[in-house]
């Protein structure tokens, strides 16, 4: 792993549909990033970024929700801590699954909860707020961009979002789904990973606990639109990405098929096309609390629903079932073509409830077989094996 990261931002002003009401049931510096700084892209409509000399494939990792507020959670991450129980730590909850995230050379999370200040208070459903000791886990473990755009992404108001961009920028995790300011929700950046590709990383929720953001400040939260999602692509696409990933927080808690407007909105995002080109290239969707199948979708891969990454005791035992979903993108063959995925594979994992949580590579262990099985058939339930996708290790 080499280089420091910068990675997109690419959130646009305003827009979306009328949000939901209420859904939910329920510190040492890590490796080096793979990822290289670049200077920042044009605004939206402005000359693309020079093609670099020569690019190369490389491999991306994309986890599900990290919700660090259950008080199992909570209580592990005390106990984990160095200063016998004095503060928090994360990172060893984490460490079964960070081979496969650092062994990426970009790698997306998805945190579901707002940041609060070091002292606290912590707190669970319905009002959401985490340690901030999570961001520096989730950069040691080697992550390099989290989606925040969530249902509970607004629970601590514009303090919590505030809280929570700068406790990522101070460990160097960059972030896309929320902003402290209209100027920072429209300004596009571009993640650079070895081998000269640029990705943008977008993230939406298609709703809100308990309303939504102020009139006078929509660019606080993307809300998932189908509109907005392909302006905001056309618009990284433009500043210079090669690969444009969404993630968005949507569908049906706990349900493992997914939904109507799920369906429905993969259709029309990867069928959005500009010059011949699709506008978006993946599409790795969290919120629903169990993993959802993988699957192409007018020749894009979708995955409806990661699962969970991190989690304490959920209203049903699939709450801590997760995958880990790992593409390997290939460029064009011509110039301005398509960066193509080559190799397609999850990995199933498990927030494994004990007398610490610990997440499992179910992978890599004869332990929780049926669990690993069961995560096995969500996931090939739409004929992604005969697309090529394999369980990974």
């Amino acid at each position: 792993m080499v280089g420091v990261l910068a990675v997109v931002v690419v959130a646009g002003c305003g827009g979306g549909r009328p949000v939901t009401g209420p859904r939910h049931g329920a510190e040492a510096s890590g490796p080096r990033s793979r990822t290289g700084t670049e200077a920042r892209p044009p605004a939206h409509g402005r000359a693309p970024v020079a093609e670099p000399a020569a690019r190369r494939p490389f491999t991306l990792v994309a986890a599900g929700d990290v919700i660090p507020t259950h008080p199992e959670v909570l209580d592990t991450a005390q106990d984990d801590a160095p200063l016998d129980g004095y503060g928090y730590d994360f990172r060893p909850m984490l460490k079964g699954v960070a081979p496969v995230v650092s062994g990426a050379d970009v790698a997306l999370c998805h945190l579901d909860a707002p940041l609060g200040p070091l002292d606290g208070p912590f707190s669970g459903y319905p009002l959401l707020q985490s340690p901030p000791q999570i961001a520096t886990a989730l950069k040691a473990v080697g992550y390099d961009s989290c989606g925040i755009a969530s249902n509970h992404v607004f629970d601590q108001g514009h303090p919590g979002i505030r809280r929570t961009l700068d406790a990522l920028d101070t460990v160097g995790l960059r972030h896309t789904g929320a902003a402290r300011d209209d100027a920072e929700a429209a300004r596009p950046a571009l993640l650079r990973v070895p081998g000269g590709a640029r990705v943008a990383h977008l993230s939406y929720t298609d709703g809100i606990e308990g309303g939504g953001p102020p009139d006078d400040a929509p660019w606080a939260v993307n809300l998932l639109d189908e509109e907005k999602v392909i302006e905001d692509a056309r618009a990284a696409r433009r500043a210079g990405a090669d690969v444009v990933v969404v993630s968005p927080a949507w569908g049906t808690e706990y349900r493992t098929a997914p939904d109507e407007e799920q369906l429905a909105l993969a259709r029309a995002l990867t069928a959005a096309e500009t010059d011949g080109r699709p506008d978006i290239d993946l599409i790795v969707g969290t919120h629903a609390h169990t993993p959802q199948p993988y699957e192409k979708v007018n020749g894009t891969w979708v995955v409806y629903g990661l699962g969970d990454q991190l989690s304490g005791a959920m209203r049903q035992p699939r709450g801590n079932w997760g995958t880990l979903a790992r593409f390997r993108f290939a460029p064009p063959e011509r110039p301005g073509g398509r960066w193509r995925v080559t190799e397609a594979a999850y990995v199933p994992q498990l927030a494994e409830q004990g007398t610490r949580v610990r997440v499992r590579n179910l992978a890599r262990t004869g332990a929780h077989r049926d669990v690993r099985d069961r995560i096995g058939a969500a996931v090939l339930s739409r004929g992604a094996a005969e697309d090529g996708l394999t369980m990974g290790r």
